[in-house]
């Protein structure tokens, strides 16, 4: 069980998280991040992965042992403090492989195949007056996954059927049968489309530069996954608009909810708003999972994803 007032949940939860939250416990809500914390012996933090954690606002809860993101990635906490604090932290990996992956793969034949552009071009009428222009199968091309964790590895099972040859790079090889490379920018020179699978750290900000973007070369793809901070978008920018890559299905930006608007005005691209685990199904299970893990630290049990930072 877990204590009344002993959590304090920070910044908003979509509708059928909070229900499902509300359903296991009774949070104190914290909405204003930039006002002072409500009154209250607070010991946990319950927060959303895409929802930036202050500093400042951890500061101001003396009493606070663990923050419990719901969400894969962790990049939106401070982690040096909590790390020199002693606070943990967890996260809801494994319960979005599912979700993400389906998206990527989605995004990857939606681009290749030019899927919303023919519909359109069905819509418009413009297929009575002319055929549909000629694209791009995926059968016989390498697939490169730059970051070979549980959803890059997930990914690339999804991957095989495909008939495609399949390479990753990271900072170890791993225990899989794929083409390893240590350097993304050979991994980007050796595949056809090149997934980005990576998490958010110092050693990927900028992972992907005009460099890496050259070396993909003007027939070929990006997919990103990942991240936003992953890749240089000024490079990534001049790449498309120059056709240096073929084209780029983009699932997270730099500034979210509001993206550069140069990616607006390309024809070359495919632009979600950062949806890989909005599923019904996947946010219900990560916020179980966050709550999991509050009930594991409140009950002195071990906690079931932590984050070690």
């Amino acid at each position: 069980m877990i204590p009344v007032n002993s959590v304090l949940q920070v910044g908003h939860f979509p509708e059928i998280m909070q229900a499902e939250i509300d359903r296991r416990f009774t949070p104190t809500r914290h909405m204003d991040l930039t006002a002072p914390p409500p009154a209250g012996n607070f010991e946990a933090i319950l927060i959303r992965s895409n929802t930036k954690l202050p500093e400042a606002l951890v500061k101001q809860i003396p009493g606070v042992k663990l923050v419990s993101t719901c969400g894969v990635g962790y990049d939106n906490l401070p982690l040096t403090y909590l790390k020199e604090s002693g606070i943990k932290a967890t996260n809801t990996p494994g319960v979005l492989n599912d979700a993400v992956c389906e998206l990527a793969i989605g995004m990857m034949l939606s681009l290749m195949r030019r899927i919303p552009e023919s519909q359109d071009y069905v819509k418009s009428t413009a297929w009575s007056k002319a055929p549909f222009p000629l694209t791009t199968t995926l059968a016989g091309k390498c697939v490169g996954i730059a970051g070979m964790g549980r959803i890059g590895q997930d990914l690339a099972k999804r991957l095989e059927p495909f008939k495609v040859k399949l390479a990753y790079s990271g900072p170890n090889p791993k225990q899989v049968p794929y083409t390893y490379y240590k350097d993304v920018k050979d991994l980007a020179t050796a595949c056809d489309v090149l997934f980005l699978a990576c998490p958010a750290t110092t050693d990927t900000d900028n992972l992907i530069d005009s460099a890496v973007l050259e070396a993909l070369g003007s027939s070929s793809y990006l997919i990103n996954i990942a991240r936003g901070s992953v890749v240089n978008e000024a490079s990534l920018l001049y790449a498309l608009q120059h056709k240096k890559i073929a084209g780029a299905a983009l699932d997270v930006f730099n500034n979210e909810p509001n993206p550069n608007s140069a990616f607006l005005e390309l024809d070359n691209v495919l632009l979600t708003p950062h949806i890989g685990s909005a599923t019904s199904e996947t946010r219900i299970a990560m916020t179980n999972l966050a709550v999991d893990n509050l009930e594991a630290f409140f009950t002195q049990q071990p906690l079931l994803s932590e984050v070690h930072y």
